[in-house]
C-alpha cells in the first residue's frame, strides 16, 4: 500500500507537510477534530505520527480560542472605560499636556492568523490492491514464529527393545556367575514364594543410568542436580557396558564362578544404586 500523493510526492511526508491537508479535511457536524484512525488511513500513516498531527490540530484550535477570548475581552474592558456624552456616543479624552508622557506601549504579540484551506480539496489516489490477506495487526507487530513440531519418539522405543534383552539377559547371567540366585524373601509367611535376586541388577543399573541421563538432557532442574545426573549417568552406563563384557568373556572362557574381585563389585552394584538415586531425589528438589 502506498502513501497518498501529499504536495507532489507520494513519499512519506513529515507532519507539518501533511498539517495543511489535515486541517482541509472535511469534518461531521459537531466535530471538530478529525480522529486518529481516520488520520492514518487518510495519509497511510503510522499511529506515532497520527498522534503528533492530531495533536497539532488540537493546539492549533485552542491557540485561537484563547486569541479569540483575549479579543473579546480586550474588547469590551475598552468599551466600559472609555467616557461617554449625554447622547452615548464615546468622548475623546482632553489631554493637559502636549505630549505623551512616558515611552509608547508595547505593541500587542502577533498571533498567527488561521491558515485558509486550499482551493481545491486533497485528492487521494486509489488503493492498490492487496496481493495476499495477512492477520490485521497494529503497526511495527512482530509475527508471531509458527510453533515447532515436536520428534515423534516411537523409532527409540523399537530400538531399544532388542538392546533391553540383550541388556537383561548378560546381567541376569552375570549375577548368576557372581552368587546372585534364588531365594525366598518371606521365610515362614510365604514359603512358596521365590525370586530371583539377579534381575536387581539390570532393573536398578540400567534404569537408574536412563533415568540420570534424562535428568542431565532435561534442562529443567537446578544446577547441581543436572552435574550430579551427568557424571552418574555417565559412570552407569560405563558399568552396564563392562558388566555384559565381563559376563560374555566368562562364559566364553567356560567359567562357571567369577572372579572374586569381579563378585565384590557386582555384589556392591545395588548398594550403590540406592545411594545414587536417593542423592539425584534430594538434588533434584532442591533450590539451589
Amino acid at each position: 500500500m502506498t502513501a497518498p500523493t501529499i504536495n507532489g510526492t507520494r513519499y512519506p511526508q513529515p507532519v507539518d507537510a501533511l498539517l495543511p491537508a489535515a486541517r482541509a479535511l472535511p469534518l461531521p457536524d459537531g466535530q471538530e477534530f478529525p480522529s486518529r484512525n481516520r488520520l492514518m488511513r487518510e495519509f497511510r500513516i503510522g499511529a506515532p505520527k497520527a498522534d503528533e498531527l492530531l495533536a497539532r490540530l488540537k493546539s492549533e484550535h485552542a491557540e485561537r480560542t484563547r486569541t479569540e477570548t483575549l479579543r473579546s475581552a480586550m474588547a469590551v474592558r475598552g468599551a466600559l472605560l472609555a467616557p461617554q456624552t449625554d447622547n452615548g456616543t464615546p468622548a475623546v479624552p482632553r489631554l493637559d499636556y502636549a505630549e505623551p508622557i512616558g515611552p509608547d506601549p508595547d505593541p500587542l504579540p502577533t498571533v498567527p492568523e488561521h491558515t485558509p484551506p486550499p482551493a481545491d480539496p486533497v485528492k487521494l489516489p486509489p488503493a492498490e490492491p492487496v496481493a495476499e490477506v495477512g492477520t490485521v495487526g497494529h503497526p511495527d507487530t512482530p509475527t508471531p514464529a509458527a510453533p515447532v513440531r515436536s520428534a515423534v519418539v516411537w523409532p527409540v522405543i523399537l530400538l531399544a527393545l532388542p538392546a533391553f534383552v540383550a541388556i537383561w539377559s548378560g546381567w541376569v547371567g552375570l549375577g548368576g556367575l557372581t552368587g546372585f540366585g534364588v531365594v525366598h524373601p518371606l521365610p515362614g509367611i510365604a514359603d512358596g514364594f521365590a525370586i530371583n535376586t539377579a534381575i536387581t541388577l539390570p532393573v536398578g543399573v540400567e534404569t537408574y543410568g536412563a533415568y540420570a541421563l534424562y535428568v542431565w538432557l532435561s534442562g529443567r532442574v537446578p544446577e547441581r542436580a543436572r552435574r550430579f545426573a551427568k557424571w552418574s549417568a555417565i559412570a552407569s552406563l560405563l558399568i552396564g557396558a563392562l558388566g555384559q563384557v565381563a559376563y560374555h568373556l566368562l562364559v566364553a572362557a567356560g567359567v562357571e564362578s567369577a572372579p572374586w574381585w569381579i563378585t565384590t563389585a557386582v555384589a556392591c552394584l545395588p548398594v550403590a544404586v540406592l545411594g545414587m538415586g536417593a542423592a539425584l531425589a534430594h538434588l533434584v528438589r532442591s533450590h539451589d
